[in-house]
């Protein structure tokens, strides 16, 4: 990872020979992969693909569209802003750091929830593995973690407090906690889309009327948070981008271009997210349809034989009982 932070005056002497303007073949030219996002990506994938191998040689089924979203879009969407060029510019430019903020709290996590890995790892684990990561999800602090009214308020207000207090400058200046800052854009990105797509069996999956609500509240947050950033009279990091001098970027106008990013890229993937919601709900409503016809279908077929058998009741003849002699 390419921090240009720790000696902001030797720095902001070079100008711009420590890295050249940010165009989109520095997003190939510049990858880094001795990071500890980069670690985790391999170690989730490796696992991943255990599973379903695993899976496979038992002859049970995985949907190829799980492994798709999980390995592709999720794994690989991280991967495109944690480790190429767009990593390389994240402390140079503001608008770049926003592009990763965007994908690794909310397009990441939502694709990794729809690789449904729990789901798939107590499908694979058995015996004591298998019980103690049941009892991690359905532990106490889990269920206070991913109750959606906890966890929309933990995404919500993590950029405020990030943006807004010296926190920001300090991930500028220090790699350990720019590393962090990453993870934990992850943690609660999936904190919050987990048990709003609900195909994991987590706790306190409220129904989707009550989940599409609560992807509705999130965009106006977006949209404050991205206009103030556009409309700030001071710079955010202080003087941290000013003093790298770089003739190819004013950091006023990057970070306009920084605020619009978040304000209507808060939109898109909340509205895109609204809409997997609504579809889910329309293949619950479908199944829960189908369900019930066929129990319809029983209690008719039920009812049907009932009324075969009573009618051959009913048409048996009399038997006449011959009368005795002393009748």
């Amino acid at each position: 990872m390419v921090l240009l932070v720790e000696t902001p005056a030797p720095l902001a002497a070079a100008g711009d020979t420590v890295l050249p303007p940010f165009t989109p073949a520095a997003i190939f030219t510049q990858i880094h992969l001795t990071s500890l996002i980069a670690l985790f990506l391999l170690i989730a994938a490796a696992l991943y693909g255990y599973g379903v191998y695993q899976l496979r040689l038992r002859g049970d089924h995985w949907p190829a569209g799980r492994t798709v979203a999980f390995i592709a879009g999720g794994l690989g969407s991280i991967a495109a802003v944690a480790v190429s060029g767009i990593e390389a510019y994240d402390t140079t430019l503001l608008s770049v750091h926003m592009v990763q903020h965007m994908v690794l709290s909310m397009v990441g996590p939502i694709f990794l929830a729809l690789g449904a890995p729990v789901t798939l790892a107590l499908r694979t684990l058995h015996g004591a593995p298998r019980k103690t990561l049941l009892a991690v999800v359905h532990s106490r602090f889990v269920k206070v973690l991913t109750f959606p009214l906890v966890a929309f308020g933990i995404f919500v207000a993590n950029p405020f407090v990030l943006y807004f207090t010296g926190l920001y400058r300090q991930t500028l200046e220090h790699a350990w906690l720019h590393e962090f800052i990453h993870v934990h854009f992850i943690v609660t990105g999936c904190l919050f889309f987990w048990p709003l797509l609900g195909l994991d069996p987590l706790p306190n999956r409220w129904p989707y009327p009550g989940r599409a609500l609560l992807m509705v509240l999130s965009v106006p947050f977006h949209t404050v948070l991205g206009l103030t950033i556009m409309q700030s009279k001071t710079l955010l990091g202080g003087d941290y981008y000013p003093n790298l001098h770089l003739s190819w970027s004013d950091p006023w106008n990057d970070q306009v271009t920084a605020g619009g990013i978040l304000w209507a890229g808060g939109e898109i993937v909340s509205v895109t997210m609204l809409g997997i919601l609504v579809l889910q709900w329309i293949k619950q409503s479908e199944r829960e349809a189908r369900r019930i016809d066929r129990a319809l279908d029983r209690a008719e077929a039920e009812e049907a034989a009932a009324a075969v058998i009573a009618n051959k009741i009913t048409e048996q003849p009399a038997v006449v009982r011959p009368r005795s002699d002393g009748e």
